[in-house]
């Protein structure tokens, strides 16, 4: 059994930032689409974890879209055993935050809003066979290769003292 620093990210931060901006010049921009997501963001050795799926180029922060009736902690369950393997000890599960910006890959104007939790798991992390790639990060990870969210998560993660 781990222990670890577990988020994942619901926050509703009102700002609007274009991928091709990805160091933050944050614009307010009203936006209709919006694209519900949760993400797991595990921090170990002050490092966070981030993935890439089979067949993309940037690297995310684990999770994905609720299923219709589930409930945030069920999806985070799901997708964290889904993605990393691993099984999320529901007793530790604590809100953290919400992050949203333009979707990575999606029209302009789609939005992502994405919700974070923190909580202890329990396995061995191992990729999917949805990942390709799990890495570690720390503040300085080229920020071409992370979505706009990815780059607000560990810009937040940095500030707050949990990430090198």
């Amino acid at each position: 059994m781990r222990r670890s620093l577990l988020l994942l990210t619901v926050a509703c931060i009102s700002f609007h930032i274009h991928p091709s901006d990805a160091f933050g010049t944050m614009a307010s921009k009203p936006s209709a689409a919006f694209i519900d997501k949760l993400a797991l963001i595990l921090v170990r050795n002050r490092k966070q974890l981030v993935v890439r799926s089979r067949g993309k180029d940037a690297f995310f922060t684990p999770g994905g879209k609720r299923e219709e009736g589930e409930s945030d902690e069920d999806a985070l369950c799901r997708e964290c055993k889904e993605e990393l393997t691993i099984g999320i000890k529901r007793d530790t599960i604590k809100r953290y935050g919400t992050f949203q910006a333009q979707a990575f890959g999606k029209p302009e104007g789609t939005m992502v809003r994405m919700t974070c939790y923190e909580a202890d798991y329990t396995g061995e992390l191992k990729e999917s066979f949805e990942i390709e790639e799990m890495k570690w990060i720390t503040s300085d990870f080229e920020h071409r290769y992370l979505t706009v969210t990815g780059i607000m998560i560990l810009d937040d993660l940095k500030a707050k003292g949990l990430i090198d």
